[in-house]
């Protein structure tokens, strides 16, 4: 444990944020339950956005943007939408400020706005209206957009990415002629996500369909990805929801079908967040700092010089300047940490705390013998290896770091995923084990809750590959068609 970072051992959540401060990701900033996210960070977000924005348009869709401020009536349309909203709305009731003739400034009562405005906690009420006014005829459907916002949604308790007042995110929002094709849509979202999670952020997901009481408020269904943090708490990845007509209903949003037909159009909206930094965090980092997977690394490579003399150090320029356009032209993004004002123990330390995939260090000595230090993050092994053909070397180093990263993390999560057939098993498995409990559960929202308010454990999802069986709810002893997957979240 290193760098006044306290240890997951000692105190997980605590752990978490001293690592997200000290690592440069993000900051707590003066609005309360707001962070800054810093540079380091942001630049981590930029690639989960470069990535994702690809995925998107590769399967049809375009981007927009929609207005920040919701007039409140809107909400008012959608019963259960608003409900599921209510208490998380930040709301504009004025619009000016003036002097008050002592020095202060307050609020100009004068300025009343006729309609409070929500500042937007998401855009399904403003996006629906406006849909409206694009949709005739089945000539118009598809609509397949999405939007890159910031939303807010005033929480109480906060931690930095997980639960902000304020965060980024995107939302998807599709409009189609048929429920089928709403459907398809909705579970194709979710492995886009599922996908992008396991393949970049190295982190196992499990498909799944939330439970009625878990639901998106004025969804008909909704899709998750589930994964397991490193103190075998879940954290929900990513959602798409199946919004049926609901909203196209609230909105008088209909289209003239091929027969000639006037029929509500089916929704979807689908989302991401910053939150999957949070998990990026969680999921792999250690005592001595972040453990960053290369596919998102800011930074892949970094390099250390170790010189006495300014002779020791132009040699090693000049091999690093050809290594650098060499890894450069492997789209691999390297750094050469030549500073003169910090020792190279220091500099190890620092990049170790920013998970730096692969260290390479080198020495006046290593230019004599032809090698250089190779020190990966992930399993922190050193080994000393030869110039010649390093360039190949790091390529094939750094896609094996993203292979063990995500194995590792995957044998946690599949050694946490506990069957259990009785209500005392599944307690003591919250208590001494944690992680995921696959059970039975007698389908109703009445049980769910109770075992929520006993244990503070919820349903994370039923599994899309959840297998058909015969059982009995562990709480109630009714019958039951198959396992639910039980967890302590986030």
């Amino acid at each position: 444990m290193g760098k006044g970072i306290t240890s997951r051992e000692e105190d997980y959540s605590q752990w978490y944020n001293d690592l997200v401060i000290k690592a440069d990701l993000a900051e707590y900033a003066a609005v309360r339950g707001c962070m800054v996210i810093k540079p380091y960070g942001y630049a981590i977000w930029e690639r989960m956005q470069a990535v994702l924005d690809k995925k998107f348009k590769d399967t049809g869709h375009s981007n927009a943007y929609f207005p920040l401020f919701i007039p409140k009536s809107f909400f008012s349309k959608e019963a259960s939408h608003v409900e599921g909203f209510a208490t998380e709305c930040a709301v504009v009731t004025h619009y000016r400020l003036k002097n008050d003739g002592h020095g202060n400034i307050i609020v100009d009562e004068d300025a009343k706005l006729e309609e409070e405005l929500i500042v937007r906690p998401t855009s399904e009420t403003i996006i629906w209206n406006t849909y409206r006014g694009w949709i005739e005829s089945y000539r118009d459907l598809p609509i397949l957009v999405n939007q890159w916002a910031n939303v807010v949604r005033w929480e109480m308790r906060t931690r930095l990415f997980l639960r902000t007042t304020e965060f980024l995110w995107q939302e998807g929002h599709t409009a189609h002629a048929t429920q089928e094709e709403a459907i398809e849509e909705t579970e194709k979202m979710l492995h886009v996500y599922g996908d992008f999670v396991e393949n970049y952020l190295g982190v196992p997901v499990i498909r799944g369909r939330k439970t009625e009481n878990e639901r998106f408020a004025g969804a008909i269904d909704t899709y998750c990805i589930e994964a397991l943090m490193q103190d075998g708490k879940a954290l929900q990845a990513g959602t798409s929801h199946f919004l049926g007509q609901n909203f196209a209903k609230a909105f008088d949003v209909k289209f003239t079908s091929r027969e000639g037909k006037l029929e509500h159009v089916w929704a979807t909206s689908w989302g991401v967040s910053t939150r999957l930094m949070g998990a990026l965090v969680m999921a792999h980092s250690d005592d001595q700092g972040l453990v960053l997977p290369p596919m998102l690394a800011p930074i892949q490579v970094v390099v250390v010089p170790i010189f006495k003399t300014a002779e020791e150090k132009q040699a090693i320029d000049t091999f690093i300047d050809a290594l650098s356009t060499e890894l450069k032209s492997k789209n691999i993004s390297v750094k050469y940490d030549d500073r003169d004002t910090q020792r190279p123990g220091f500099k190890f330390a620092e990049w170790e705390l920013k998970g730096v995939p692969l260290r390479v260090a080198i020495g006046a000595r290593d230019m004599q013998n032809g090698t250089v230090e190779l020190a990966r993050r992930d399993t922190q092994i050193k080994e000393t290896v030869e110039q010649a053909g390093l360039g190949d070397r790091i390529e094939r180093l750094l896609n094996e770091i993203q292979e063990n990263i995500f194995k590792k993390a995957l044998d946690y999560r599949d050694s946490h995923i506990t069957e259990v057939n009785s209500y005392d098993e599944f307690k003591a498995v919250l208590e001494t084990k944690a992680g995921f409990i696959s059970c039975h559960w007698d389908g109703t929202v009445e049980t769910e809750k109770l075992v929520k308010e006993e244990t503070k454990a919820t349903i994370r999802c039923i599994p899309l590959d959840a297998k058909e069986e015969a059982g009995i709810c562990i709480f109630t002893g009714k019958p039951s068609t198959k396992r639910v997957l039980f967890a302590k979240a986030y």
